[in-house]
Formats: C-alpha cells, sequence, structure tokens
C-alpha cells in the first residue's frame, strides 16, 4: 500500500508545485523565479512539520504510511529542496555545523552546475 500512496502523494505534490508555479509567475512576471522559491520554502515547511510531528515525542502524525505519503510522495512530488534542507536541519541540530555548511556549499554548486551541463548537453544535441 505504501507504494501507491507514495505515488499518490508525488502525482499531487508536482501537479501543486506546478500550480503554484505558474500562478505566481503569471502574477509576478518572469523577473526572480518567486514561485520556485515559495515552492521550496512551503516544501521545507512541511516536511520539517511532518518530522517534526511524527520523530518526536508528539506524534501528530502516528503511522509510517502517512509519513510516507506526506515526506516521500508529497514532499518529493512537490520539491526535492525539502528534502534536502531536513538533512542540513538535521545535521545543525546535531552539532555537526561543519557537514551542514559542506552540503549547503557542495548541494548548491553541484546543482547549479549539474544544470549548466544538462543544458549545455540538451543545447549541443539539439544544432
Amino acid at each position: 500500500m505504501n507504494p501507491i500512496l507514495i505515488a499518490l502523494g508525488g502525482a499531487l505534490g508536482s501537479l501543486a508545485r506546478w500550480w503554484l508555479s505558474e500562478t505566481l509567475a503569471l502574477a509576478a512576471g518572469p523577473g526572480f523565479p518567486w514561485g520556485t522559491l515559495l515552492v521550496n520554502v512551503t516544501g521545507s515547511f512541511v516536511i520539517g512539520a511532518a518530522a517534526g510531528g511524527s520523530w518526536n515525542d508528539v506524534r501528530l502524525i502516528e503511522t509510517e504510511t502517512v509519513r510516507y505519503f506526506v515526506m516521500v510522495g508529497l514532499c518529493g512530488g512537490y520539491t526535492t529542496f525539502s528534502a534536502f534542507s531536513l538533512q542540513t536541519v538535521g545535521m545543525l541540530q546535531a552539532g555537526d555545523v561543519g557537514r551542514a555548511g559542506l552540503n549547503v556549499v557542495v548541494s548548491v554548486l553541484a546543482c547549479l552546475l549539474a544544470t549548466w551541463a544538462g543544458y549545455a548537453l540538451a543545447t549541443a544535441l539539439a544544432r
């Protein structure tokens, strides 16, 4: 049952990401990716809330199934930035500031580089 709920959450998260990003892009214009920023921030909030509500003594989310639906499915479809953020916060909470900083720097730089490389490869193949 968990794979089905993960898939459903992923589909809903993807649709939510598309709708919110498009709505903000139309409202604010193309000057800054406000939709993407809002998706990343709200996705980070949701995965943090889900983790905090299921991993601590206060169990707002009782079942593993709900955690899979929200954290893996919904947040995974909505934004993978939320998982990155949760992992970085976990390192900071564990007092591992060096690894958290390294995670931020390497993730941002590697993702920018990968985006550039993918873009360059695709445009080269299209010629």
